[in-house]
C-alpha cells in the first residue's frame, strides 16, 4: 500500500477494524494445541455512553490480550452487558420508556463505542444478563442451589421506601431519606430470599492465602469483611437472677471494665419491652429509620434508651449493670447485644459521655492505671490488665484465655467464634431483574419453577405509572397453575440482586449451550480466568459473591476450580479538575458544574464558553470524572480529533496502571504527537544505508524486546511505555546500517499491542517479503537473542581528589591494569596529572577508578 507521509488516524481506525472484523481475527479457537490465556475486565452496565474509565480499563486488558495471542496463547477476551438494575426503572419513570428498549439502545450506542477503540474482542461471545437465554440458565443454577441447601427463605430487616415502595440497598439511604424519593427511610421485616455464603465463611477466609496474584489491599478489605472473630459468649442474668440474654464479646479481657448492657432495638428483649413502653417504642422506631448498614451505625451519633432494669455482671453476681436499648449494636452480628466498656471501645466511650455513665480503666501501657478514665479517645492499645481482680498484671490474650477458662469451668460462658460475614439476601422488589423461579401455593406451600418451565421471562406489559413493583400488580402473569398440584397460585414477584448476575458470567463467556448453564469439560479448560482487571470499588461484593458462586458450584459438582480469578488487578481511575459557578438565588446558594467542553481559558483562567470576561469559574479538585461533577471528557471527541491509538496511548503512559490517572490535553497532544513520531520511523525501515553492524543498538533493540514483553505480562504499561520511548530515541540518533532497518521493523511488532492501527498500518507498507503474515493481529512476538540482553561494556567512572572527572566504555571484566592504564590515557586526566604521577590508583572493577594525585 501506498504510505501516506502523515498517520491518518481515523481512516486507520476505520479500515483495520473493518479488515479484523471480516477475518475474525479474535475468534477465540477452543483450541487444545495452544496454551490458554484467558483475559477478562468486568463488564459494564450500559449506562448509554462509555467514560475515559472504560478506555483505561479496556485498554489495559487489549493489550495484555493482543501480546498472549503474539506470544502462542489461544485468547479468550470476551464483552458483555451487566444489564438489569435499577437506573433502567427510573428511566421508565422518568422518561416513560421501556427498561428492556432503554437498556439495549443503549447496548447498542457503547458497544459502537468500544468497537472504536479497536478492541480484540471476540464478539461472537457477547452476552447481556437481560436476555433470556442468560437469565433462564440463572434460574436453573438458582434451582441447583436451593436443591443443595444453599438458598433458603426468611423473615429479615430491609430498609424500605414507603414512596418508591422497594427495598433499598444501605447505599442508598443518604441521612435516612431513600436516595430518590427523599422519603424517611424505614426498616421493614419482610420475607426475603438467601443464599447460604455463611456455609463458605471459612473456605472463603482460607481461600485468600492462595491469592498471591491478588492485590494485598483487596484480599485484606475480604479478610474483615468475613470478619472472623474469636471470643466469649455468655449469659446476663437479670437482677435478681431470671434468664436474661446472650452476649458475645472478642474482648472478655475487658469485663471488668463494664459500665452498661446494651441491646439492639431489634433485640426480642427491646421488642418484649416496647409493648408497655410508648417511649421506648417510638426509640425503635427512630432507630429503624437510619440505614441497616454498620459504617452507617458507626457514624451515627448514639442514641440510647434507658430501660430501667439491670444484669449482674458475671463475675460479680453482687455489681449490677443497667441495660440500655441502642443505636448502635446490630442484631445481625453476633447476639445483638454486649456489655459496653467505654474506656476501651470509642463507641461506648462516646455514649458513656453522652449519657454520663462511669467509665473505668482496666488496660494500661504504663504508669497510668487510675481507675476512673477521663480521656475523651478510648485507649484501645497493647498493655497490661489493671484493676481487674485475678487478670490483675496479664497481658491481654492472656487475661482472654483465662476469663474463658473460668466462664466454661463455672458453666456461665464458652469459647466461640462468630463472623461478620451475613447470608446474602438476594430479594429485590423490583421489575428489571432475574424473575426468582419459585411459585407460592396455599396448598403446597412455597415449590420451586420445574427446570423444564424455564426461563420464567419478565412480562413486557408493565406500568411504572404507579411507585412500587410492577410485577405485584400485574393481572395476569403472577397467576399460574401449582407445579405439585395444579391448584390456583402465584409466581413470586422478587427478582434477584443483579450481583446474582455477575457472580457466574465469567462462566457464560467460556461455555453458552442452549440447554445448560456451560459445559463443565469447557470450562475445565478455560477456567480460573488468568487476569481479571476492574476497579477498587469491587473489592468486597461483587469478588466475594464470584467467589461463593464458584465454591459453591464446586461444592455441588459441577465445576472443578475453586477460585474464578487466578490473578487480579485493581486499575486506578481517570480523574480530571472540576470547573464551577456559584449561583445566588431565593432558596440559597447552589453550586453549578461545568463540563471542560463548556469552558474557556483566558490568561490562565477559565470562563464560561462566551462568557469572558464575567467571572472566572471556580477550578476545584482534581476528582474521579463523574456526571453530576461534569468533569468528563468524551471519549467519542477524543477518537474523532486524535484516534484510538493515541487515546489508548495516553491511558497507558502518564501513570503507572494501579494509580489515578489525571486527564490533560496536554497529555494527549504528547501521546499523538508520539503516534506521529513512530510514523516516520517506521517510514525509515528500508534505508539501511551503508553502514554495517551498530551492536549498541542491536543490544538495546534485543533488551527492549525482552523489557517490553516482562512489563506488558506484568502489567507495568507505563514501563513498557517508557522503554518504546527509549528505543525510538536510539533508532533516531543510529546512523543508517542493516541495524537500524531492523530496529525499525521490530518496533512495528513491540507497540503492536499497545498502537494496533498504527502497527496495522506501518506493518501493511513493508515489502511483502519482509513481513510474516498479512496482518499484524496474526505476527508473532519477536524473540529477543539471549547473547544481546547481557551487556558486555560498561561504563566506568573516573574520580580524581574526590570528584568525578571523566567517564570511559570498556569490555567488561577487565583486569585492574588495563584498566588503570585506560583511565591514566584519557586525555583529560593526562591534563589534570601534568606530567606528575599518581600517589596511588585504586580500581573497582567494571565500576570506579580512584585517582589520588
Amino acid at each position: 500500500m501506498t504510505r501516506e507521509p502523515r498517520f491518518g488516524a481515523l481512516a486507520a481506525d476505520a479500515r483495520w477494524q473493518k479488515a479484523w472484523e471480516a477475518a475474525n481475527s479474535f475468534a477465540t479457537t477452543d483450541s487444545e494445541d495452544r496454551p490458554k490465556a484467558y483475559i477478562l475486565e468486568m463488564f459494564p452496565y450500559p449506562s448509554g455512553r462509555i467514560h475515559m474509565g472504560h478506555v483505561r480499563n479496556y485498554a489495559m486488558g487489549d493489550v495484555l490480550a493482543r501480546f498472549k495471542r503474539m506470544t502462542g496463547h489461544d485468547v479468550l477476551h470476551p464483552m458483555g452487558w451487566d444489564a438489569f438494575g435499577m437506573p433502567a426503572e427510573n428511566a421508565a419513570m422518568e422518561k416513560g420508556v421501556h427498561p428492556g428498549g432503554w437498556t439495549r439502545d443503549n447496548i447498542a450506542s457503547m458497544r459502537a463505542q468500544l468497537k472504536r477503540l479497536g478492541l480484540a474482542i471476540d464478539w461472537s461471545r457477547e452476552l447481556a444478563t437481560c436476555e433470556p437465554d442468560y437469565y433462564g440458565q440463572e434460574q436453573s443454577l438458582f434451582l441447583d442451589l436451593f436443591a443443595a441447601g444453599l438458598v433458603t427463605r426468611k423473615h429479615s430487616y430491609v430498609n424500605w421506601d414507603p414512596v418508591d415502595m422497594t427495598v433499598l440497598a444501605n447505599e442508598q439511604v443518604i441521612d435516612g431519606r431513600g436516595w430518590r424519593s427523599g422519603a424517611l427511610v424505614e426498616k421493614k421485616k419482610l420475607s426475603q430470599w438467601f443464599l447460604k455464603i455463611t456455609d463458605f465463611a471459612d473456605e472463603l477466609l482460607e481461600g485468600l492465602g492462595a491469592l498471591d496474584s491478588w492485590p494485598d489491599k483487596v484480599r485484606l478489605m475480604q479478610e474483615n469483611w468475613i470478619g472472623k472473630s474469636q471470643g466469649l459468649e455468655f449469659s446476663f442474668k437479670l437482677a435478681g437472677g431470671a434468664a436474661g440474654f446472650d452476649v458475645f464479646t472478642t474482648r472478655p479481657d475487658t469485663l471488668y471494665g463494664a459500665s452498661f448492657a446494651a441491646i439492639s432495638p431489634d433485640h426480642p428483649l427491646a421488642e418484649r419491652l416496647a409493648k408497655d413502653s410508648p417511649e421506648l417504642a417510638a426509640f425503635i422506631e427512630d432507630c429503624r429509620r437510619q440505614g441497616t448498614a454498620a459504617e452507617q451505625i458507626d457514624t451515627a451519633e448514639k442514641m440510647g434508651f434507658d430501660t430501667g432494669i439491670a444484669v449482674e455482671h458475671p463475675l460479680d453476681p453482687n455489681w449490677h449493670l443497667p441495660v440500655w436499648v441502642v443505636n448502635y449494636v446490630l442484631m445481625d452480628y453476633g447476639t445483638g447485644a454486649i456489655f459496653g466498656c467505654p474506656a476501651h471501645d470509642q463507641r461506648d466511650l462516646d455514649f458513656a459521655h453522652k449519657y454520663e455513665l462511669p467509665v473505668y480503666r482496666v488496660i494500661a501501657d504504663g504508669d497510668e492505671t487510675e481507675q476512673h478514665f477521663t480521656g475523651d479517645e478510648a485507649y484501645t492499645g497493647p498493655g497490661k490488665l489493671v484493676n481487674s481482680h485475678f487478670l490483675d498484671g496479664m497481658g491481654i490474650d492472656e487475661a482472654k484465655a483465662a476469663v474463658i477458662t473460668r466462664a466454661e469451668h463455672e458453666g456461665w460462658g464458652k469459647g466461640t467464634t462468630v463472623w461478620r460475614l451475613r447470608d446474602w439476601g438476594v430479594s429485590r422488589q423490583r421489575y428489571w431483574g432475574t424473575p426468582i423461579p419459585f411459585i407460592h401455593c396455599d396448598a403446597c406451600g412455597t415449590v420451586p419453577v420445574p427446570k423444564n418451565q424455564l426461563p420464567v421471562i419478565l412480562p413486557e406489559d408493565v406500568d411504572f405509572s404507579v411507585p412500587g413493583n410492577p410485577l405485584d400488580r400485574h393481572p395476569t402473569w403472577k397467576h399460574v397453575a401449582c407445579p405439585s398440584c395444579g391448584g390456583e397460585a402465584v409466581r413470586e414477584t422478587d427478582t434477584l440482586d443483579t450481583f446474582v448476575d455477575s457472580s457466574w458470567y465469567f462462566l457464560r463467556f467460556a461455555s453458552s449451550p442452549s440447554d445448560k448453564p456451560f459445559d463443565p469439560e469447557v470450562i475445565r479448560r478455560w477456567l480460573p480466568v488468568d487476569q481479571y482487571i476492574g476497579g477498587i470499588e469491587h473489592a468486597i461484593l461483587h469478588l466475594l459473591y464470584a467467589r461463593f458462586w464458584t465454591r459453591a458450584l464446586k461444592h455441588m459438582g459441577m465445576i472443578d476450580i475453586a477460585e474464578p480469578f487466578a490473578s487480579l488487578f485493581t486499575q486506578g481511575m481517570v480523574t480530571h479538575e472540576t470547573y464551577s459557578m456559584l449561583l445566588h438565588e431565593d432558596v440559597g446558594d447552589r453550586e453549578v458544574f461545568f463540563s471542560p467542553a463548556e469552558v474557556e481559558w483566558h490568561d490562565g483562567k477559565p470562563y464560561v464558553e462566551g462568557n469572558y470576561p464575567q467571572a472566572p469559574l471556580h477550578v476545584g479538585r482534581v476528582i474521579k470524572m463523574s456526571k453530576s461533577k461534569k468533569n468528563v471528557v468524551d471519549p467519542d471527541a477524543i477518537l474523532d480529533q486524535y484516534g484510538a491509538d493515541a487515546a489508548r496511548w495516553f491511558m497507558l503512559s502518564d501513570s503507572p496502571p494501579e494509580r489515578d490517572l489525571p486527564w490533560s490535553e496536554a497529555g494527549i497532544e504528547g501521546a499523538w504527537r508520539f503516534v506521529q513520531r513512530l510514523w516516520r520511523i517506521f517510514g525509515d525501515t528500508e534505508n539501511a544505508g551503508d553502514g554495517g553492524e551498530d551492536k549498541a543498538l542491536a543490544r538495546k533493540l534485543h533488551q527492549t524486546i525482552a523489557g517490553v514483553a516482562a512489563d506488558i505480562e506484568a502489567l507495568g504499561f507505563n514501563k513498557a511505555v517508557a522503554k518504546v520511548h527509549a528505543l525510538a530515541n536510539e533508532i533516531e540518533k543510529a546512523k543508517p546500517s542493516a541495524t537500524r532497518a531492523e530496529a525499525c521493523r521490530t518496533l512495528i511488532l513491540l507497540v503492536a499491542p499497545m498502537l494496533p492501527h498504527l502497527a496495522e498500518e506501518a506493518w501493511a507498507a513493508l515489502p511483502a517479503g519482509e513481513r510474516t503474515t498479512a496482518m499484524i493481529a496474526d505476527a508473532a512476538w519477536p524473540a529477543a537473542d539471549p547473547v544481546l540482553l547481557v551487556d558486555d561494556e560498561v561504563t566506568i567512572a573516573i574520580q580524581m581528589a574526590g570528584k568525578l572527572r571523566d567517564t570511559m566504555t570498556l569490555a567488561k571484566g577487565l583486569d585492574k591494569d588495563t584498566v588503570e592504564a585506560a583511565a591514566l590515557a584519557r586525555p583529560r586526566i593526562v591534563e589534570l596529572l601534568a606530567g606528575a604521577a599518581p600517589k596511588k590508583v585504586i580500581v573497582v572493577p567494571d565500576r570506579l577508578v580512584n585517582i589520588v594525585p
